[in-house]
């Protein structure tokens, strides 16, 4: 169907094909309808379109050139939302991965804050007093009233033997060595060993330890690490012969380290105090005084 629209200036007609139309007219917006054979309208049926009022531009059914540029606005409208669109979505992506890492850096700051750390409680025998025994941390300084205690008490018990005791007490005595210590201990107590504890006490007798003295030495660089230890060395023998006692003096390397995450050798050693090197031998007195 076709539409015919006049014009004040000559009064002639123009046809819009439908099909150029994207929507169909409202009834006010109908002029007259013409046959297909009209070429013109009448200049009295454009006086009667005159005498009715001007038309408005909205009453006037959108030519194919005005379809096509509002056709090519929609369309820019369009790719321009796409645009927007697209731009949101990266910038919701880009915040999402931004978050993402960020917690990831969290818990990355967080995974050393993620450690057990033991401790050992104390019972009292007598009073049954139960208190919890403070960690030592590395670096802080340590008293020589606590070094002289686990000097005294690593000598007391690495110098002695008991077969009863032996294996508790050479388990006690390596909570106390570093790593070299515990290989030159290890071989010390090798049955292939001569000189082992196991071989020379293999018939039943005793060795007991009892520490006389301290003494702290300094070394010229001004660290005390080095300690001398005085006791006697009383050897027992199975049938019951008077025991044999020798003064002995040890020179011993220590230092403190972290304690061990180990509960049992925390219970030994708690502040980490560790024997770098040993070396005990008789004194030089009482061998001379045994061997005028």
């Amino acid at each position: 169907m076709d539409y015919l629209l006049c014009t004040d200036r000559d009064a002639v007609s123009v046809r819009i094909p439908q099909r150029a139309l994207q929507w169909p007219v409202a009834p006010h917006q109908r002029t007259r309808r013409a046959s297909v054979g009209d070429a013109r309208l009448g200049a009295h049926d454009c006086a009667i379109a005159r005498d009715n009022g001007p038309m408005s531009a909205q009453s006037i059914p959108p030519t194919a050139d005005g379809y096509f540029e509002e056709s090519s606005r929609w369309n820019l409208d369009r790719v321009a939302a796409t645009r927007r669109s697209e731009r949101c979505a990266w910038r919701v992506a880009a915040a999402g991965w931004t978050c993402a890492v960020s917690c990831a850096g969290a818990l990355l700051c967080l995974m050393p804050l993620k450690r057990v750390d033991p401790f050992l409680i104390r019972v009292d025998n007598s009073t049954g007093v139960v208190d919890v025994v403070p960690a030592y941390v590395a670096g802080s300084g340590i008293d020589e009233t606590v070094s002289r205690y686990f000097l005294t008490h690593y000598v007391t018990t690495c110098e002695r033997f008991n077969y009863v005791t032996a294996e508790s007490d050479y388990e006690e005595c390596g909570a106390f060595h570093t790593a070299a210590r515990n290989q030159a201990w290890y071989a010390l107590w090798q049955r292939s060993n001569p000189k082992s504890p196991l071989n020379l006490h293999r018939d039943g007798s005793l060795v007991r330890a009892q520490v006389q003295a301290v003494s702290f030495l300094q070394r010229s660089n001004g660290i005390s690490n080095l300690a001398q230890v005085r006791y006697l060395r009383a050897e027992l023998q199975a049938a019951g012969a008077p025991p044999r006692v020798m003064p002995w003096i040890a020179t011993i390397q220590y230092a403190y380290a972290a304690p061990s995450s180990d509960a049992r050798v925390r219970s030994w050693n708690p502040v980490g105090f560790k024997v770098i090197e040993f070396s005990a031998e008789p004194e030089v007195s009482a061998v001379a005084e045994k061997n005028p």
